[in-house]
């Protein structure tokens, strides 16, 4: 009896941290079954709209729910590592979703494309801009390890320029896609170039990813974890990361009949998603920088861009080469002129160790101009 009285506190505790992954639970059983007919019966605005505004907050409380989890790994096994987490579990379930997708709905040639510039688009300009404008608001202004961001573009640029523009110059096939040879360098070139990448970070030069020691900063934010074993968490994050998963589908059919509905751009779509994905993490980099930790928000958001485009492009076309569907990764040419101009601005910012509001305000105007671009 005494067992039990000690134990059943813990675990009502332990059924309110988790709440957000039996919410998760109970709405996927409901798609499962009710839903489906839902989903294939799709009209009006009343029932996309409610489904839409139940499954959202659902898969963003999941997504909070893996970056907790994550936290707590980053906690227990410290930087890079922690980072390194965080980026993967985020970026794993971008590609899952994309995969799914692919795998399972209308056929979309330029689906990867759209998702991957969205992302980078939200990345290097909406989140990067927001974190060094916070961070140079309470701060004046910050450092980071120079290294260690040269260390991230340096492999970003030529996994950027290979996948996402070269397709759109070369003759063997149409304007925007690939050959099959050339596809099977994709993605030994991608799966490469991120491969020596995470050696460096992981391994050889883990001290290019972590703050100089005499930087001041805070630790606080992380009040609110409990911290457990790294089984534990390992197992959560991956339990909470399944729903997001498996509900991906059904948001994708309700956001793309919500875009044809509403006659907005179909990139739009691709922008909600990718918002779902990276609010957590972009949460996490925004807080990092607000606490003078500016280092963990560069790692955290030049980490996703790089994981995005090594880990996306390699899964995208390798779908398209087993489902022997056409590939388009080539932007358009006013998405390239920002894409180039991000990357040019990106490394002018990062090319001194200290950042300021300035930096931060560049890197917004070119967000806003990205959304501009999208509905004009």
């Amino acid at each position: 009896m005494n067992a039990i009285r000690i134990t059943a506190p813990k675990l009502v505790a332990l059924i309110k941290e988790e709440a957000g992954l039996l919410t998760g639970l109970a709405t996927l059983a409901f798609f499962l079954t009710a839903g489906s007919t839902c989903l294939s019966n799709l009209s009006g605005w009343f029932t996309p709209l409610a489904l839409f505004v139940w499954l959202f907050p659902v898969m963003l409380w999941l997504s909070f729910r893996v970056v907790a989890h994550a936290d707590c790994l980053a906690i227990k096994l410290g930087e890079p590592y922690g980072t390194l987490i965080l980026t993967l579990s985020v970026i794993t379930i971008e590609v899952i979703m994309i995969s799914a997708v692919m795998l399972t709905g209308s056929i979309n040639p330029a689906l990867g494309r759209d998702m991957m510039f969205a992302v980078l688009m939200i990345v290097l300009n909406g989140l990067i801009g927001v974190s060094l404008l916070v961070g140079g608001l309470f701060h004046m202004e910050q450092e980071h390890n120079l290294q260690g961001a040269n260390m991230f573009l340096v492999v970003l640029l030529p996994l950027v320029i290979l996948n996402l523009l070269l397709p759109n110059y070369t003759v063997s096939t149409e304007p925007g896609t690939l050959s099959f040879m050339q596809m099977i360098f994709q993605v030994a070139a991608s799966l490469a170039l991120y491969v020596v990448f995470l050696v460096i970070q992981t391994m050889r030069h883990q001290g290019f990813f972590i703050a100089a020691e005499n930087t001041p900063h805070s630790d606080h934010g992380h009040e609110d974890l409990i911290i457990r074993s790294l089984p534990y968490h390992g197992l959560m994050l991956l339990a909470n990361m399944l729903p997001i998963v498996l509900l991906s589908k059904s948001m994708a059919k309700i956001i793309d009949f919500q875009v044809e509905m509403l006659n907005t751009p179909a990139a739009l779509g691709g922008v909600l998603i990718a918002l779902l994905v990276l609010a957590p993490e972009g949460l996490a980099a925004i807080r990092s920088a607000r606490d003078n930790y500016l280092q963990r928000s560069v790692n955290i958001c030049l980490g996703s861009a790089l994981a995005t485009i090594g880990m996306t492009v390699p899964a995208v076309l390798c779908i398209g080469l087993v489902t022997e569907n056409k590939i388009v990764l080539g932007l358009s040419p006013v998405d390239s002129l920002l894409l180039l101009t991000t990357l040019g601005v990106s490394v002018v910012t990062f090319s001194c160790t200290k950042t300021n509001i300035v930096h931060g305000v560049v890197h917004l105007i070119l967000f806003a101009a990205y959304l501009v671009m999208i509905f004009d």
